[in-house]
């Protein structure tokens, strides 16, 4: 109970991270068969991503890992920090309001044993926007609907994330093609400032 009150105050963390805990929590209150289903349906989207079901599986570990420090490092940090893991490269987002909380989240994600990038894309502020964390929610979902129902691109290999109207990317892109449809899609959405990519291109050395 004390972890889903935490989440509460960050509406942008309530959506990145406690939609996620939420299903998994609903799933372990079912019946076996329910979470047989559930389990049977995450390994059939996992094996379908082009990171394959073992470093997919990988990279869920470290993102809980890393989460679960950060809440017992300071519960203000796991509220106001976004991660997302690909290929074990760690991608810090969010907004925090004192220096010493950036360098310490940072800290905390290379002492995470298989991390091998974290990449570090913090800001500071001074309040918080909790105006701006909405829109972002908006404009994550607005994105995810794009790439959805675009044949031309593999929705599943994308993790997303959304700061003050910059978005994030990380995961696979097929081609350099498939890469520019994504961040076209990104750069049309309503309030977007900026789309920052660490997209890795598949098969490229």
């Amino acid at each position: 109970m004390g972890n889903a009150e935490i989440r509460v105050g960050s509406a942008i963390g309530l959506a990145t991270k406690g939609v996620g805990v939420g299903l998994l929590t609903l799933l372990s209150a079912c019946s076996p068969v329910g979470m047989a289903i559930g389990a049977a349906a995450t390994v059939g989207v996992k094996a379908s991503e082009e990171r394959g079901i073992v470093t997919s599986v990988g990279d869920d570990l470290l993102w809980t890992e890393i989460n679960a420090a950060w809440l017992d490092a300071d519960p203000a940090m796991f509220q106001k920090l976004m991660l997302q893991v690909h290929e074990g490269r760690a991608l810090i987002t969010g907004m925090v309001q004192e220096p010493e909380m950036r360098v310490e989240a940072v800290r905390i994600a290379w002492q995470t044993e298989g991390v091998k990038e974290v990449i570090n894309e913090i800001g500071v502020a001074e309040t918080d926007d909790l105006g701006g964390n909405l829109q972002d929610l908006v404009i994550i979902q607005a994105l995810k609907g794009k790439l959805l129902i675009d044949s031309g691109v593999r929705s599943i290999n994308y993790s997303i994330e959304s700061v003050r109207g910059t978005i994030y990317l990380m995961g696979i892109a097929q081609d350099e093609t498939e890469l520019k449809r994504v961040i076209d899609h990104a750069r049309d959405i309503s309030y977007v400032k900026r789309v920052v990519s660490y997209v890795r291109i598949k098969d490229a050395a």
